[in-house]
């Protein structure tokens, strides 16, 4: 039997920094994943592939926009081969590979294989036994696939199998209109697939304010084949001449047949054969590990972070996480209390938001003053033919108190981060506002909407007084 201070399950974006942070501290750390390589989802099969194939999918784009400006390039040729090595390759292998550079560096000891807990401090792992001071578990998530929709069809893909590029199909169905199923219809789209997408609810990514979601949409409609919205897919079936869908919604037909088909409803827990009821962890009725402020589960010396603890299943929630809970076993005085925690949807446009959305401020009753600042007045946003964004931010009437800030346009991810900061500080309009941006950037549409806290921003027409 192996013993250690401190084992970390599972080596993805919380995992991985869990078991560094803790190394760098002095603990003697054990990290067990089952990968064979570290970096968990995110990095082997999910947010990185997916935003080099964007990167890709945006250069097709801008390459056929070129024209308009009186730039012509010739139709581009697509290597499906050298596509996949690039991105296996030149970005997840060196990425991989930089990870276990450091967990060596840092006297890590990993073990490859699928952890199982026999009792609160012990695991097993392939047959040998790990026995443990603390752990913190860092499972994440998996792709949810409804039984009815499991036909053993390699045509009928989750996001894992579509991020290895198979082929790319004359029609694709992709079910769910969500973040990861427009992320990467957008990529197939750009190779030439003809793409269509079919959501339950009345609206794509839901989850987002609706204002900011419709310049993507309207983006998105004229690259797809059809968005089809409040439309539920009662039936899959796998033919010689296709996969056969049968669809219930008022505007949609009744049956479509596609190549393929992108199953894109949600992630659920990955805690299958974890063996959690042998430590005595308790879940939810969702599967997710119950935990505090410290990220402690009912039993204290065993923690969880990242999506095994709850949403949102983001990574850099997760390595936000491993730090909390490393230096709570450091005897810090840490806790999870984050004001906020930015989101990026990555297609083109891109869509970011961190704190209090304007649908959340509005179902909670919270008192706020919307500014929103339309790129039409960037110059920045002219000079590189990207109007459609707007950057929107939420205040408190009174004090002027950012409350959450919001972001449609060109590189909306690279820009919350700004917005974090202020949220986090506390901040009001006016320090954003006399915070000199640098000209002419698209990071200036943030301090120009705070500037409407105040009455008016330079570069709009002042509005009428009421």
């Amino acid at each position: 039997m192996r013993e250690t201070q401190l084992l970390v399950i599972g080596g993805g974006p919380g995992g991985y920094p869990a078991a560094l942070h803790a190394a760098d501290h002095g603990m003697k750390v054990t990290l067990v994943d089952e990968d064979p390589k570290l970096g968990g989802v995110c990095l082997n099969r999910g947010c990185i592939p997916s935003k080099a194939l964007l990167h890709v999918a945006k250069l097709i784009r801008e390459a056929h926009e070129a024209a308009e400006w009186g730039l012509s390039f010739g139709e581009p040729k697509l290597d499906l081969e050298k596509l996949r090595a690039f991105v296996q390759t030149k970005v997840v292998g060196k990425l991989t590979g930089g990870i276990a550079q450091l967990t060596k560096g840092r006297g890590v000891d990993v073990v490859k294989g699928h952890a199982t807990f026999v009792d609160a401090n012990t695991v097993d792992v392939g047959g040998e036994q790990i026995r443990f001071k603390n752990c913190i578990i860092a499972t994440g998530s998996v792709p949810a696939v409804p039984k009815p929709w499991q036909l053993g069809d390699d045509r009928i893909m989750d996001s894992t199998g579509a991020l290895l590029l198979p082929d790319v199909p004359k029609r694709m169905l992709v079910i769910g209109g969500g973040y990861i199923g427009l992320e990467i219809g957008s990529v197939y789209a750009a190779l030439g697939a003809k793409i269509t997408v079919v959501e339950a609810l009345e609206n794509i990514l839901a989850m987002a304010d609706r204002d900011l979601v419709v310049p993507l949409e309207k983006k998105l409609r004229g690259e797809f084949e059809a968005i089809y919205t409040s439309t539920k897919v009662a039936k899959l079936e796998a033919t010689a001449e296709g996969i056969i869908v049968s669809l219930e919604g008022a505007d949609a037909p009744a049956s479509l047949t596609f190549d393929r088909v992108l199953v894109s409803v949600g992630r659920r827990p990955n805690f299958a054969n974890l063996g959690l009821d042998k430590a005595g962890v308790k879940q939810d009725d969702r599967g997710f590990i119950t935990v505090n402020k410290k990220r402690q589960s009912n039993v204290p010396h065993i923690q969880a972070i990242g999506d095994i603890a709850g949403e949102p299943g983001l990574a850099h929630k997760a390595t936000a996480e491993a730090r909390v809970a490393v230096e709570v076993l450091l005897g810090e005085p840490a806790e999870w209390s984050p004001r906020a925690i930015p989101a990026v949807i990555f297609t083109d446009p891109e869509i970011a938001w961190a704190g209090l959305t304007q649908k959340e401020a509005e179902e909670r009753k919270v008192p706020h003053e919307v500014l929103k600042f339309p790129w039409a007045a960037s110059g920045r946003a002219v000079s590189i033919a990207r109007t459609e964004g707007t950057t929107k931010m939420l205040v408190d009437p009174e004090s002027k108190r950012v409350l959450g800030v919001g972001i449609c346009g060109a590189n909306a991810g690279e820009m919350i981060a700004e917005s974090v900061l202020a949220i986090e500080m506390g901040a009001v309009a006016r320090d954003v506002l006399e915070s000199i941006h640098p000209h002419p950037t698209l990071g200036e549409t943030v301090m120009e909407a705070a500037e409407l806290a105040y009455g008016a921003a330079t570069h709009m027409a002042k509005p009428r007084k009421k």
